[in-house]
């Protein structure tokens, strides 16, 4: 008899909606691979430009902290199975752990497939860098604008300083300052005026003449 072909695993993903503080890749790993074969793995971390360890004391790292993650199992009803035998159960281990008194928060998550989590990471990422830009976008022109009022600002306490000078050598020489001491510069923007209209201009109407009334209407 022809041996029956087995049929390939469908794969399942879950999500871990909490990652407890110095969980890892590796423990996520190593905690749920008893339950079942496991394929790929992501965290999503805290703080994404935080470096991957930060040095807390000499001689001494603490590993990155992850807020979510999700895990993919190689048969869905594994996956299935895993979800429903341990969310809301202590997650254990050794009582030395950090995480022993922990619990899991893990669902399966039906039709769901590892490339939609991948498409979801990229609009993230766009998303994150679109924001990012209009940032560096929003400072460029503050900056512009604020290099701009300092280069005014050097302009006029230049020639401020000219005027001073100029009017030292008038007081010295014994000419009388075209500039008063203690006057001011300042930025006088001009605009043209229109003419001003004369009084009772606005309330002259045309008269007509009674030599002209007389000749159409005729003399009484």
């Amino acid at each position: 008899m022809d041996k029956k072909k087995k049929k390939p695993l469908s794969p399942g993903v879950c999500y871990l909606g909490r990652i407890p503080p110095r969980m890892d890749h590796k423990v996520v790993r190593h905690l749920l691979s008893p339950y079942g074969e496991l394929d790929k793995i992501y965290l999503v971390p805290r703080n994404h430009s935080a470096p991957a360890k930060n040095r807390d004391r000499p001689g001494k790292y603490q590993t990155e902290s992850f807020s979510e993650g999700w895990v993919e199992f190689k048969d869905k009803r594994v996956a299935k199975r895993v979800a429903s035998m341990l969310n809301g159960e202590k997650i254990g281990g050794k009582k030395r752990s950090a995480f022993y008194y922990d619990l899991w928060n893990i669902k399966y998550l039906s039709k769901f497939k590892w490339d939609d989590l991948t498409g979801e990471i990229a609009y993230k990422n766009a998303e994150r860098e679109q924001k990012l830009a209009m940032e560096i976008s929003a400072a460029k022109k503050e900056q512009e604008f604020y290099l701009s009022k300092v280069e005014s600002s050097r302009k006029l306490s230049a020639i401020e300083e000219r005027m001073k000078k100029k009017r030292k050598v008038q007081e010295e020489s014994g000419t009388t300052p075209d500039v008063p001491v203690e006057q001011p510069l300042k930025l006088v923007r001009q605009f043209r005026q229109k003419s001003p209209v004369a009084d009772g201009a606005a309330k002259k109407k045309p008269s007509i003449s009674r030599d002209l009334l007389a000749g159409v209407f005729g003399s009484s």
